[in-house]
């Protein structure tokens, strides 16, 4: 008799239950490809340890979306099927990401104006994925709405994305742990355990306030400690550059889905430093790629956060020329990298978060819920808006010409 379930042993949650309905879409070389892209792009050459992947991510996304579904179905808002449809949109929310994976967004961006997301929606619907899913029962354009935040039901939405979601309490759990980082501290069990429906809306009892203000702060702690450390950044704005100027030649952001999913870490970067010489544009790439791989990173020569007033409408091309004008150097030689994100995670929408449903029970019934603007919640309201980097980055043979010149331009620089 075929097992029903196997449980996969997780350092972050212990075990994962995969039921095998689910098991035949992991063993999917589609889902399988997950393995071999890095959650954090480029952060290994900083935390060494972090070489966990979005395929781990992705079981863990399961496992809390899961536990989730069962909180709410015990209080009677969903059903065993809308846990199953959770459990499936959970599994698959990261299933369009490309090698290196928010580092390729922002060549996506760049060249296409397209997002994993709509790159995920495509794989669920067009490839050997929405063919099983169709065959075990469940409807593959409901699971590619629910996973990428677009199905009408906003409160399951937001079970997989948005300020409550299972998505961020697992990366910064997992990230957290790989990385060896000690700002993230994410109490779930009692945030889960805490979550209710109002007006269609995801809501968290008041009592749990606490864990939620802990777990914003958390965020903005790895995005700087983590995800924006300078170094870190320095390692991906070279394989970005590098991507983006090799991209005509690789295909890299091709519309072909077959050719998509053989895109991994390690296939792309064996491309790049195997890239021709045909033309300065690819010695380049090449040149930018290898520098990365043997971890001959950029130097940050100027640094500033904006957080309120954000920073407005830069542009990185107009001031990279500018620098490398007054520097007398090379504008290749001058790398201005400009990092954005909200310091309180965008809605399933992705719109700004400008509040959170409280609520309250006495006994089972009646309820009473309000909605409490962040700005009334003193700890994240410290951190909220944006959080916006610029950075100027170049080698150390010119770092002193081109600090001087980007503090001349951009004033003082505040690293």
């Amino acid at each position: 008799m075929t097992k029903k379930y196997l449980q996969i042993v997780d350092p972050i949650h212990d075990f994962i239950t995969v039921y095998a309905n689910e098991l035949g879409i992991i063993d999917t070389s589609v889902f399988q490809r997950l393995r071999r892209i890095r959650q954090l792009a480029g952060a290994h050459l900083v935390y060494p340890s972090a070489q966990h992947s979005r395929f781990e991510h992705s079981l863990g996304t399961m496992h809390i979306a899961n536990k989730a579904a069962i909180a709410l179905k015990e209080k009677g808002f969903l059903d065993s099927v809308d846990v199953e449809n959770i459990r499936l949109s959970a599994l698959l929310h990261d299933i369009g990401h490309g090698p290196f994976s928010h580092l390729f967004e922002e060549v996506l961006q760049k060249k296409k104006k397209i997002s994993h997301e709509e790159i995920g929606e495509k794989l669920i619907l067009q490839s050997e994925i929405g063919d099983l899913i169709t065959k075990y029962g469940y409807d593959k354009r409901f699971i590619s709405k629910l996973a990428f935040g677009n199905s009408k039901y906003q409160f399951m939405n937001e079970i997989i994305s948005g300020g409550l979601s299972a998505d961020m309490m697992d990366y910064l759990l997992r990230d957290g742990y790989f990385t060896g980082a000690e700002h993230a501290k994410v109490d779930y069990m009692r945030i889960i355990n805490s979550l209710d429906v109002y007006d269609k809306k995801l809501s968290l009892a008041r009592s749990a306030l606490y864990s939620f203000e802990s777990m914003m702060i958390s965020r903005y702690q790895m995005f700087k400690a983590v995800y924006f450390h300078k170094t870190v950044r320095a390692a991906e704005v070279m394989l970005l550059e590098s991507m983006l100027l090799a991209d005509k030649e690789l295909g890299l952001t091709t519309n072909n889905l077959e050719k998509y999913v053989e895109f991994t870490d390690e296939f792309v970067i064996s491309k790049l430093v195997s890239l021709p010489n045909k033309n300065s544009d690819l010695r380049r790439a090449k040149q930018l790629a290898i520098e990365y791989q043997e971890r001959k990173l950029l130097k940050c020569v100027y640094e500033r956060v904006f957080t309120k007033p954000r920073m407005g409408k830069i542009n990185a091309t107009d001031i990279q020329k500018e620098i490398a004008r007054k520097s007398k150097i090379e504008e290749s030689e001058v790398f201005v990298d400009i990092s954005k994100t909200p310091s309180i995670p965008l809605s399933p929408s992705k719109k700004e978060s400008q509040s959170i449903i409280l609520s309250t029970r006495k006994d089972a019934e009646p309820k009473e819920a309000y909605e409490l603007p962040i700005s009334e919640i003193p700890l994240v309201s410290a951190i909220s808006g944006f959080m916006d980097m610029l950075r100027v980055y170049t080698r150390q043979k010119f770092r002193k010409k081109v600090e001087m010149a980007a503090g001349m331009i951009l004033g003082e620089n505040k690293q």
